[in-house]
């Protein structure tokens, strides 16, 4: 048998490793850093950017009840 074997819908082993990597991530304290780099580079870009993350919500059937914060009915506002 193969060592990577189909674990079905969830795959714990890989879910292990991401939260292993997060972590890493997070410990490494270059999340500010990171979030710099991802930030709009102008007024457009992040009015585009928060048109396409509404598209995207319209089509969501709706927020985890088990994520903090997610529930928040205006995410710009939280900004």
């Amino acid at each position: 048998m193969s060592q990577d074997k189909n674990q079905g819908e969830g795959n714990v082993e890989a879910a292990r490793r991401y939260d292993q990597s997060q972590q890493q991530f997070v410990q490494s304290g270059k999340v500010d850093e990171a979030a710099k780099k991802a930030a709009p580079e102008s007024e457009q870009q992040k009015r585009e950017l928060e048109q396409a993350e509404e598209k995207g919500r319209s089509h969501a059937k709706g927020e985890d009840p088990t994520v903090p914060g997610a529930n928040a009915s205006n995410r710009s506002e939280q900004h």
